[in-house]
């Protein structure tokens, strides 16, 4: 099998495999990839590949956005206030072909996944806890 197909299954399985939070830190490192595809190809004027790293980052940030529980209150609706200012953000970049709203995209992308490895963390910590028994649940 060729290796960018086996790169594909690896990254299908990691995918399958991953549990909810996972999957939205996935989606913001792949969000800050694509961002920084973009700003890479802006000296030498790729506009193209600037254009089409700007629509996949904007594809998973519509992503991140319908996925969003609504019913689960007021942080739901603070995420979907930011998200869809960091699409405005990117569309402005797209247009203008300008790297600083690229920047600030990503400067939000990256604490908001940071946000999500700290909360995956204390998770992964509540859970071993509470198959060991050493937490009551009650508290």
């Amino acid at each position: 099998m060729p290796y960018n197909d086996l790169r594909n299954e690896y990254k299908k399985t990691q995918v399958n495999t991953a549990n909810q939070g996972k999957l939205i830190v996935m989606l913001y490192e792949g969000a800050i990839k694509f961002i920084n595809n973009a700003i890479d190809a802006m000296p030498k004027k790729e506009i193209e590949k600037i254009h089409n790293n700007i629509v996949k980052a904007q594809d998973i940030l519509t992503e991140l956005t319908t996925s969003l529980n609504m019913d689960a209150g007021e942080i739901s609706q603070k995420l979907f206030s930011i998200y869809m200012y960091l699409s405005q953000r990117l569309t402005d970049a797209n247009i203008k072909k300008s790297k600083e709203p690229l920047i600030e995209v990503k400067k939000h992308l990256s604490v908001l996944k940071d946000a999500w490895v700290e909360a995956g963390k204390k998770v992964q910590v509540n859970k071993s806890e509470i198959e060991k028994g050493g937490v009551n649940i009650a508290t």
